[in-house]
């Protein structure tokens, strides 16, 4: 595997298996009837699939990144998916305080890649 292509297929395989867990986690909120232990179980049946894509992510992303940043990079592609979710599939705003809030996170995850000061 060329070393460009380690370096962004991590990233990719992260924005799905994300993908997969924000349904898994937040999917079900759409749901207003239903025995709970169904939709857990449909969760971890969404979930099942965010896991085969998020460690084969890792694995081949460590031999680019470091654990930090793998860390860091899953963290903020979490926040951009979940706005993307909440505003498209919840129907939910996006306010100012939302904005301010994940830009000081992206801003944190910054300073993870700057390397050392």
């Amino acid at each position: 595997m060329s070393p460009s292509w380690t370096a962004l297929l991590p990233i990719l395989m992260l924005i799905g298996s994300n993908v997969f867990m924000t349904f898994a986690w937040y999917g079900h909120l759409k749901v207003e009837k239903g025995p709970l232990w169904i939709i857990v179980l449909a969760s971890w049946g969404i979930a099942f699939f965010e896991y085969w894509l998020a460690v084969p992510a890792n694995r081949i992303g460590h031999a680019v990144y470091s654990a930090a940043e793998l860390k860091t990079m899953q963290e903020v592609i979490t926040l951009a998916v979940f706005a993307v979710f909440s505003v498209t599939y919840l129907g939910e705003r996006l306010t100012a305080n939302h904005v301010i809030g994940f830009a000081f996170i992206a801003l944190g995850a910054a300073f993870v890649f700057k390397g050392p000061l």
